[in-house]
């Protein structure tokens, strides 16, 4: 489908366009997300290209792991006068900062998973000898 020519969408047509199920486009209307689209005269909504380059916009921020109220305050920044781009560059640095912090505890998490898999004996041993489950239980340092 050649979107760049196309003026007007069908639900599917829209959700195809973006990648997305139609699901997902309806989820973001309850949410507020995207607006309500005319009908047509049978009653079927009628996307146009603003709702596509809106429904872009969202499925971005989402890939990107904005929350549905950070991308609730970006649409709002667009969709009201009066806001500066220095209001999105600090919602995208508080976001980094949030996106730093994830990494740092996933990288103490695979520090934790590898120390515990180094002193796992592994191959056959019982699972009762296990350094992994032993670890799990918190039984480092701990005498029955």
């Amino acid at each position: 489908m050649n979107i760049s020519k196309k003026t007007s969408y069908s639900m599917g047509e829209l959700a195809a366009a973006c990648g997305c199920k139609v699901e997902t486009v309806r989820y973001y209307e309850k949410t507020g997300l995207m607006p309500n689209p005319p009908r047509t005269m049978g009653g079927h909504r009628l996307y146009s290209l603003d709702h596509l380059k809106r429904l872009v916009f969202i499925r971005r921020s989402r890939d990107l792991g904005f929350t549905i109220k950070q991308i609730t305050e970006l649409l709002r920044f667009i969709d009201e006068s009066g806001h500066t781009c220095g209001e999105v560059k600090a919602m995208a640095m508080l976001h980094s900062r949030a996106v730093q912090k994830k990494i740092k505890d996933l990288q103490r998490l695979q520090k934790a998973l590898n120390d515990m898999a180094v002193r796992c004996k592994g191959r056959n041993y019982k699972v009762e000898d296990c350094a992994i489950i032993d670890a799990l239980f918190g039984n480092q340092g701990i005498s029955d």
